[in-house]
């Protein structure tokens, strides 16, 4: 069969901080693709906004680079997928697969394979593609790459690779200095025998197969991602399996219900380093972006009009991870970050604070999100959005609160399954590294979580690896008291293992919460008497309602307080008139933290100054008969 020499097409996949963005922009700048004199930033394919803020990469992008030969033959276009390493946005990695031929697996000199490593090499290895190992950060003093390079082996046979598979080139890098080579380095070290990533780049030309096509195939175009331009409309980015794409040319487009239409490319555009320009046509195994169907999805064909025939629709995994999204139900509702309206009458015009703005919002993420479900509830307001994890559904609500949205989001739960009659629920493989004297706390912290310990290995530099396998809804909450136990130090990775039989109840918070039982503002002479009860999560001047959260008690159960309480102010002198006392600090909690602290009556009110958690009941009276009517059920 026909093959194309002249293109390549591979993604990158790694774990999270393995250095998948930072090797890309090496082979962005060692390929020439930018001009001298331009300023370049650092991971300048994560563009987003929150990527740069996380340094994680959430969105997979494309890019290309033109690859001279040394030998002076014509130059490759090799086309780069950088996927995101955090398995909550595994449905991009899904995606990204479907547009390349091989994979190059980055494993981090020092940390080996952790959980997502596992996980993207599966998804690679059930496409049956050709993986290239590159080891990065060989220079990290605390390299250790040879045992690294036997885990990695390791881990191909716990995968069931094949015997082609295992037999994988592999490359020594340092993605920071844009230094690979072919000749293992000593641990600690930059790669000697290098100044450049030309090694990296010939192992590409080498080990990823050249896209191979049928000449007297119909067009075939797969839709893998989508995009959106202020003039052009939606985007969609395509890779040809079969035939040719033209600028202008009518196409059949085949919808993932089966029904078919034709349409126009009004435009055709080609990936050169960070920018789309113009084509004018585009052959099998090229990755474009198309314009001109203004509603295509993704997963769905572009086809030749004479005889339509469709690619399969692309399939990610299951849902773990649920929360109930609704606008914001709250007594403070589109009055800006204060809480006082008349200070805040300009940024609120652009409030959305209704159930429909809402609504829209979630259907426009599902067009781009193959991983993301939105479910009616009982409620006109308020939608149950399903995802893979609990990272991936925070993202979309901090993104919908820098829009402008205000919206109430419930307690994240699990999704089950009901398996020959019996309810399963999802359940996580957890890789953890900590210092040995933390390793008790953190076996402490499993163990109320109903984790089982499957793997624990000691590399003798004072650090303990150990792996559970845990119920998904027994790391809600978990992070932030891992950080705590650990001072800091501990590492934390998961990635979901499937489902098992419901593991039974867990109580995963010990402390009850101080709950404001009037409206008001904050006084610093209330939170002084307070501050001995618990820890306190607001500051002097915040204005509260009744049934916001404004602490966590040092109890098990919930305590409503008057955060309000004003010094009464008298000419008599009292003996205790000079003495001094000091306001603790408050702690400050984040989206993720307040999502994590919610017990499942409680929710958290985000708007986009401000963060609070609230009772889902805010008159303390109502509560209080609820509780009581639940008590005497028992």
């Amino acid at each position: 069969m026909p093959t194309r020499h002249d293109i390549r097409n591979v993604a990158i996949v790694a774990h999270v901080d393995h250095g998948k963005t930072t090797i890309v922009d090496a082979m962005l700048k060692q390929a020439g693709a930018f001009a001298a004199h331009q300023h370049l930033d650092d991971r300048m394919m994560d563009s987003n906004d929150l990527e740069r803020e996380k340094g994680i990469t959430i969105l997979a992008k494309n890019t290309a680079v033109k690859y001279h030969p040394k030998d002076g033959g014509a130059p490759i276009t090799i086309n780069i997928i950088d996927t995101p390493g955090h398995a909550d946005f595994g449905g991009e990695v899904e995606r990204g697969l479907s547009m390349v031929d091989a994979v190059v697996l980055l494993v981090d000199a020092s940390e080996g394979p952790l959980p997502q490593t596992r996980f993207v090499l599966r998804k690679a290895l059930q496409a049956n593609m050709p993986v290239i190992l590159c080891i990065n950060k060989t220079d990290r003093p605390d390299s250790r790459i040879d045992e690294v390079v036997n885990d990695t082996y390791d881990l191909f046979l716990d995968l069931d690779a094949t015997e082609e598979q295992i037999e994988f080139p592999i490359v020594y890098a340092c993605g920071r200095d844009g230094i690979a080579s072919l000749t293992k380095p000593e641990d600690g070290t930059v790669p000697a025998d290098s100044d450049s990533l030309e090694p990296f780049f010939s192992t590409i030309l080498e080990h990823v197969p050249a896209p191979v096509y049928d000449e007297e195939a119909p067009l075939q175009a797969h839709v893998t991602n989508l995009d959106a331009d202020n003039f052009l409309g939606r985007i969609a980015l395509l890779r040809v399996e079969q035939g040719e794409l033209r600028k202008g040319q009518t196409v059949t487009w085949i919808k993932r219900d089966g029904t078919q239409s034709n349409v126009r490319i009004t435009e055709l555009m080609m990936t050169e380093a960070l920018t789309r320009k113009p084509a004018e046509v585009a052959g099998p195994g090229d990755i474009c972006a198309v314009a001109g169907i203004p509603d295509i999805m993704i997963g769905e064909t572009l086809a030749d009009p004479e005889n339509p025939i469709a690619l399969p629709l692309i399939s990610v995994d299951e849902p773990a991870i649920s929360m109930t999204i609704g606008t914001n139900t709250s007594p403070m509702v589109g009055r800006g970050g204060s809480g006082k309206g008349a200070d805040a009458k300009s940024a609120v015009k652009d409030r959305k604070v209704t159930a429909r703005q809402v609504k829209d919002r979630l259907d426009r993420e599902l067009i781009g999100n193959v991983s993301l479900r939105v479910l009616e509830t009982e409620r006109p307001d308020a939608w149950e959005v399903q995802g893979r994890g609990e990272l991936a559904l925070a993202i979309l609500v901090e993104q919908m609160r820098r829009e402008g949205f205000e919206l109430t989001i419930g307690k994240p739960q699990v999704v089950t399954q009901e398996i020959d009659g019996k309810v399963h629920e999802p359940v996580e493989r957890m890789t953890v590294d900590v210092p040995e004297e933390h390793m008790g706390a953190v076996t402490q912290l499993m163990g109320v979580r109903k984790g089982r310990m499957d793997n624990m290995s000691n590399h003798g530099s004072g650090w303990v690896r150990m792996e559970f396998v845990v119920p998904s809804r027994g790391l809600i909450g978990f992070r932030t008291e891992f950080l705590t136990n650990t001072r800091g130090t501990g590492i934390a990775h998961s990635i979901h293992e499937g489902h098992e039989p419901w593991f039974g109840q867990l109580v995963t918070r010990n402390n009850g919460s101080l709950v404001a039982d009037r409206a008001g503002s904050v006084t610093p002479f209330a939170m002084i008497n307070l501050q001995e009860r618990g820890v306190l999560f607001t500051e002097p001047g915040t204005e509260v309602y009744e049934g916001m959260i404004v602490g966590e008690n040092s109890r098990s159960d919930d305590m409503d307080v008057n955060i309000t309480k004003e010094k009464k102010l008298t000419n008599m002198r009292a003996a205790s008139a000079d003495n001094t006392e000091n306001v603790v600090p408050p702690r400050k909690l984040s989206l993720e933290q307040s999502l994590e602290f919610c017990r499942d009556d409680e929710c958290v009110e985000v708007t986009p100054e401000a963060v609070r958690i609230r009772k889902v009941v805010l008159d303390q009276k109502d509560r209080s008969r609820t509780a009581s009517r639940a008590k005497s059920a028992k």
